[in-house]
């Protein structure tokens, strides 16, 4: 019981929690954009994957992670430009196109890695740092949980607030949410709905590249296959926990990351506990809290619903 009490009194949990919650948080930001304009991207997973591949390469090729980053945000926005090219003029299966694209980026990234670096070696490359600002890292407790984090916790905090304003105080964000509830009654209003979905599906492509990049460049340095571990799934049960709001998005990738991060802890501690179930928590736990709200929110009328105009 006393080791139990030492987890979740400590401070370097709920930092880790933070770290573990931006891949989840980032995805789910970016969907929430795409589904209130009435598009659902199940590709989030393999958007994921090819940032966190491009964000290693672009870093292995030029010794700057910015430059992988950037590599990495293009790459998953190709993997959205097709997901809306497929989606949004062709009219395609939505769920379908995600699905085929998850598997194309699995299996492309794995094969490029062992094409690139000899024997899938992928070395560790230079990544961003974690960040120390004087005197705001020195605050106790919430110092180290808050402010000894890496550049990505920043850029999550400036991202969920503009998101919030852009979705809630704008006549843009007025037009892409009537796109998901009524995307033929928008267009008789004179709104562009493909140029609205293209725009939210690319927006989702960089969000849920930022998350994919950060698991290559602000966590691990490097690059393995499937590193993305299913967080692109778990981002679309966020955003229903979430009922599509940018804000709740950040609690709900919270709750999944702090049960993660626990289950880390227990395993490293000398309490005895299962592996396995240690490794499943995070997981079930978001499907408990999915089955419960589920059906309790009301989400875009249009959500997943093909539109061509006449």
């Amino acid at each position: 019981m006393s080791d139990l009490l030492d987890i979740f009194t400590s401070a370097a949990l709920y930092a880790a929690a933070i770290r573990l919650a931006l891949p989840v948080f980032f995805a789910a930001l970016g969907e929430v954009f795409a589904e209130r304009s009435g598009l659902v991207n199940v590709g989030l997973e393999g958007m994921m994957l090819m940032a966190a591949f491009g964000g290693v390469l672009g870093s292995d090729l030029t010794g700057s992670p910015m430059m992988g980053l950037l590599l990495g945000l293009v790459f998953a926005l190709v993997i959205a430009a097709v997901q809306a090219f497929v989606a949004v003029n062709l009219g395609g299966d939505q769920i379908v196109s995600g699905i085929a694209l998850n598997i194309t980026a699995l299996g492309l990234t794995a094969y490029l890695s062992r094409a690139i670096w000899e024997g899938g070696n992928v070395p560790q490359v230079n990544g961003f740092p974690t960040l120390d600002p004087p005197i705001l890292s020195d605050i106790p407790i919430l110092g180290p949980i808050l402010f000894e984090q890496s550049l990505f916790v920043y850029i999550a905090a400036v991202a969920v607030a503009v998101s919030w304003w852009a979705l809630t105080r704008t006549a843009w964000g007025l037009r892409l949410r009537a796109c998901g509830e009524d995307p033929r009654a928008s267009d008789s209003l004179g709104i562009d709905v493909i140029r609205v979905r293209w725009q939210t599906m690319l927006i989702c492509g960089a969000l849920a590249g930022l998350g994919g990049a950060f698991l290559s460049l602000g966590s691990l340095f490097t690059f393995s296959d499937a590193m993305t571990g299913g967080r692109g799934f778990i981002a679309l049960a966020v955003v229903i926990i979430a009922s599509w709001s940018p804000v709740k998005a950040v609690w709900a990738s919270l709750l999944f990351s702090l049960c993660e991060a626990f289950a880390l802890r227990v395993q490293t501690s000398d309490i005895e506990l299962p592996a396995e179930l240690m490794l499943a928590l995070p997981y079930v736990v978001t499907l408990i809290v999915y089955a419960v709200i589920v059906g309790r929110t009301a989400m875009p009328a249009a959500l997943g619903r093909t539109y061509v105009r006449e």
